[in-house]
């Protein structure tokens, strides 16, 4: 599949990924280090997808190493990094790093490929056109019967600053809720490490954390670097596709987010057909969808999107469901007793009732003043 000149991010275009990992290890961790890397790298072996990696030193500081993989594209290393195995596997490395930066690049061009050929399609095929945004979410799960106390907490913090520095900025920060379940998408002008690090800094913001700490199901404590890392690792929910159409964004756009929880183990194919549809709605004149970001992690989808007027003026463009046979696509991928729909998605009843239960209330969506 080319993508799109309009898609600034996707992982669904078939391209081997490189990952990258720059660590700063603590003095002393060298040796310990070592042995959770050799464990890591004999679990990551067996990962389907997984290609090769390397462990490098700096020549120049010999604190600082990286490891780079390889993968036959991004889904199966999404899949990996975010699953609970791999939660656990990378623990015995925390103590040995002072700082990380995982970075992941899909394969554009490359010298001496081997035997591999252009027909082979692993390589990304055209560039992709960026708007200089890193877009991210997370996710996690409030105490049942504690949701309007959270919502009410999380509506009414001060905002951080915009400006981090001279590079990076914050966008737009937008916070959902369906059920005890809240999402809270950034984007970040910038560097995106860099302006949540910022963010985490501020005290209004810390406060925040602090007042909810008490209503989550999960258990934290942001004083305990490994406490609040695990925390942050499980609640990630990256985006995995961006496309904006190529119409001028008409005035008073409305920001929507959905909730498509998927049957067990089908998340990434239940991504990927709402990405697929929502690069074909940005060709469309008449779709009410002038934007939309997919996230997903495991079984967890949202589809964060910026519409004209009201969804349920055009419920099957607005839940990215327009084509043949796109409604029981999406049924035989989506867990509908989640969602409280039962029978086909065929019927205007059923697409009624899967909007109505899929969209997400909102509680605060605060963007920059330029």
């Amino acid at each position: 599949m080319a993508p799109s000149g309009r898609i600034s991010q996707s992982v669904f275009d078939g391209s081997r990924l490189r990952v990258i990992l720059l660590l700063d290890l603590y003095e002393g961790a060298q040796q310990q280090f070592l042995d959770a890397y050799e464990l890591m790298r004999k679990q990551v072996a067996s990962v389907p997808g997984h290609i090769s990696d390397q462990l490098c030193q700096s020549i120049e500081n010999p604190s600082q190493w990286l490891i780079t993989s390889e993968w036959e594209s991004a889904p199966p290393f999404l899949a990996w990094v975010n699953s609970e195995e791999h939660v656990e596997t990378v623990k015995p490395m925390h103590s040995c790093v002072r700082d990380t930066r995982s970075m992941r690049y899909s394969i554009l061009r490359e010298t001496n490929p081997g035997q591999r050929t252009a027909a082979s399609a692993d390589v990304q095929v055209e560039p992709r056109v960026g708007d200089g945004v890193a877009r991210h979410a997370l996710t996690f799960t409030v105490k049942p019967g504690s949701e309007s106390k959270v919502a009410e907490i999380l509506a009414g913090y001060e905002s951080p600053q915009a400006q981090v520095d001279e590079n990076t900025r914050l966008r737009r920060t937008s916070l959902f809720m369906h059920g005890n379940r809240v999402v809270r998408a950034v984007e970040v002008e910038g560097d995106l490490l860099v302006a949540l690090r910022h963010v985490a800094r501020q005290p209004q913001v810390r406060a925040v954390e602090e007042a909810i700490n008490p209503y989550l199901e999960q258990d934290r404590d942001l004083t305990d670097p490994e406490s609040a890392r695990v925390f942050f690792t499980r609640a990630a929910l990256p985006a995995v596709h961006h496309v904006v159409s190529d119409r001028p964004a008409p005035a008073g756009l409305r920001r929507h987010a959905l909730y498509y929880p998927a049957k067990e183990g089908q998340g990434m194919a239940l991504a990927r057909l709402l990405s697929h549809q929502d690069r074909a709605a940005a060709d469309d004149p008449d779709n009410p969808v002038h934007s939309s970001t997919v996230f997903q992690r495991d079984d967890i989808v949202v589809r964060l999107v910026d519409v004209t007027g009201d969804l349920d003026l055009d419920p099957v463009a607005s839940l990215g469901l327009k084509g043949p046979g796109k409604a029981a696509e999406l049924e035989r991928l989506l867990d509908g007793a989640a969602v409280g729909v039962e029978g086909s998605l065929e019927t205007d009843r059923n697409i009624n009732r899967l909007l109505s239960h899929a969209d997400m209330l909102p509680v605060t969506d605060r963007s920059a003043h330029s």
